[in-house]
């Protein structure tokens, strides 16, 4: 078994880097965990609704960290017309996020009705542009719809846009379920997937007891983590890595009690994984373990970049080697802010040991 791996660029084709002081604690650490291309997110506060706001948000990328290509998105709003994606396309913007309403952080602008954006969608299969859809549905007691099975109900309108919108590129964000490994599947080569690094190791019982584990969509079952295991063992082009990789303050992930005068309160844990720092030397750990280290490659850059379109820079390859002394590669580092007391993020994977490390 080798010892070193070089991979041609590395591309992470979901990735949250926030704003303001978290942004400037974060955004370093994506070039860190390894990766050469970051597909960024645009559920900021406000949501990044127009071209001119996604532009002043990739400078500020830039100026933190010049050496990763920024791919940016718009965030799906009445404001995203035909117009403005026609505008965004111009300036070089790679797709518009989709997230239904209240279904994760910063999603309460998030849309309730995907017919209503059809001239969009029109518009971006003729500008080239990517779909990038949250497949979630809001939870409704009323027809049994919880976060345990909202990517199942999702999946009938992954379905209809995919077979309404032929020609547009599609991405079933995040996927966690059998189901949705199925339904990409079965869809035309228009339709791709993205795949976490956590979902491949979590299921269920490791998020119930442990808040750094929480994000959305949840884990599910060992039946639904091994089918994203066999998607990436199949080779498949159509699944590739995005690591929604989304940090949150530590006081944020750890509800606490806050007293008042009718008593007291319990805040609720943000919904989020953060894996940038460490993250292609996880991807690799995690496909060692069963058995598809050899499709690497594929998973953290070929199909990716094909699927999107982005070509590997020439030259721009990261080397791993294996970690064989045994004190080394525990994940040891909190990241905490020099200016602001009390913002520190916990990556994932804390007190655990990769199995590679970048050279």
């Amino acid at each position: 078994m080798s010892n070193e791996i070089t991979i041609p660029s590395p591309a992470d084709f979901h990735v949250h880097v926030r704003q303001g002081k978290m942004c400037e604690l974060v955004t370093p650490q994506v070039a860190k965990g390894g990766v050469r291309t970051a597909y960024v997110m645009p559920n900021l506060v406000p949501p990044l609704t127009s071209t001119e706001a996604v532009l002043s948000y990739k400078a500020e990328l830039e100026r933190i960290d010049p050496s990763v290509q920024w791919l940016m998105t718009l965030y799906l709003h009445p404001d995203v017309t035909p117009e403005e994606i026609r505008k965004a396309a111009k300036a070089g913007i790679s797709g518009v996020k989709s997230y239904p309403r209240g279904v994760t952080t910063n999603s309460n602008s998030g849309i309730e009705d995907y017919g209503v954006y059809y001239p969009v969608f029109k518009a971006m299969e003729e500008e080239g542009m990517v779909l990038n859809l949250h497949g979630e549905v809001p939870s409704d007691p009323e027809k049994n719809i919880s976060i345990l099975n909202a990517e199942v109900h999702f999946l009938t309108h992954l379905r209809k846009l995919a077979l309404d919108f032929p020609k547009l590129r599609i991405v079933l964000e995040h996927a966690t379920t059998s189901s949705a490994i199925e339904t990409v599947s079965s869809l035309s080569s228009n339709v791709g997937c993205s795949i976490t690094a956590h979902h491949l190791y979590l299921t269920i019982d490791e998020v119930a007891p442990q808040p750094h584990h929480f994000c959305k969509p949840l884990a599910k079952e060992p039946k639904d983590r091994k089918a994203l295991q066999e998607a990436i063992l199949s080779g498949n082009p159509k699944f590739f890595l995005g690591s929604d990789s989304a940090p949150h303050p530590l006081a944020s992930k750890i509800p606490n009690l806050t007293h008042s005068e009718i008593g007291a309160a319990v805040s609720a844990c943000a919904a989020g994984v953060y894996t940038s720092p460490i993250l292609i030397p996880l991807v690799a750990t995690l496909l060692e373990s069963f058995g598809a280290l050899d499709k690497l490659q594929g998973f953290v850059s070929d199909n990716g970049r094909n699927f999107y379109g982005v070509p590997v820079k020439e030259g721009d390859e990261l080397r791993m080697r294996r970690i064989t002394d045994e004190d080394k590669g525990i994940v040891r580092n909190t990241f905490k802010s020099e200016e602001i007391e009390g913002l520190e993020v916990v990556p994932f994977w804390l007190g655990k040991r990769l199995n590679w490390e970048i050279v």
